[in-house]
């Protein structure tokens, strides 16, 4: 029965424009009804929901049109929950391949290697010549910082790092945490870190007041 509720709410959501109003709604009612169904893949690791941030975006930019994926979501290939649960353990077998490369290297060379784990919810997606609206809206909404906020959560000891500046440079095309490191002069993992402490959870918020989680 949930199978048929999603399918009609998607075919509804999918009759209006991207970026629009109608859409963003439709998007948050399945976001909730996908969510509630408990058919979701669930596992218990620390990057589990970055990559769910992943797949949601994956879903909204590729639901209606193949945006950043080779086709658009087809319900007679399968149900929503099994094409995003598809996605989705793609998304954390390679997370894990990448935890466990970086733990050999470790070993290897003798000595740490910063934990570039902290991918957003726009993360990994690359530039496109059609920016999807929500990429757009979310530079603007970074480069504009209505409320003062990004500007306002500072790096202790640099106030020239803000998380205005590492949001607008992680958007796609992301500059890389190596590039960024050099670039301030701090470890990769003094970034991240602060990255996913203060930054990402504005990211969320933005996310869910506009409809897109």
């Amino acid at each position: 029965m949930i199978n048929g509720q999603l399918q009609s709410l998607i075919t509804e959501t999918c009759r209006h424009p991207p970026g629009s109003l109608k859409r963003q709604q439709g998007l948050t009612q399945l976001y909730r009804m996908i969510v509630k169904s408990g058919k979701l893949w669930r596992e218990n690791t620390p990057y589990y929901e970055e990559v769910w941030q992943q797949t949601w975006l994956y879903f909204c930019l590729n639901l209606c049109e193949a945006t950043t994926g080779k086709d658009k979501y087809d319900s007679d290939r399968s149900s929503i929950t099994t094409w995003l649960n598809v996605y989705l353990k793609m998304r954390l077998k390679d997370r894990a391949i990448k935890h466990q490369n970086q733990k050999q290297q470790m070993v290897s060379a003798s000595q740490p290697l910063y934990d570039d784990d902290t991918l957003t919810f726009l993360d990994t997606f690359e530039a496109l010549p059609d920016i999807p609206p929500i990429l757009q809206a979310t530079r603007k909404w970074a480069e504009t910082d209505p409320e003062g906020e990004l500007q306002r959560l500072q790096l202790r000891g640099r106030k020239d790092v803000t998380c205005q500046l590492l949001i607008l440079r992680r958007l796609p095309p992301e500059t890389t945490w190596e590039d960024l490191s050099a670039e301030l002069g701090l470890p990769v993992s003094t970034l991240s870190s602060f990255y996913q402490r203060k930054c990402l959870p504005q990211l969320r918020k933005f996310g869910e007041s506009a409809g897109y989680l």
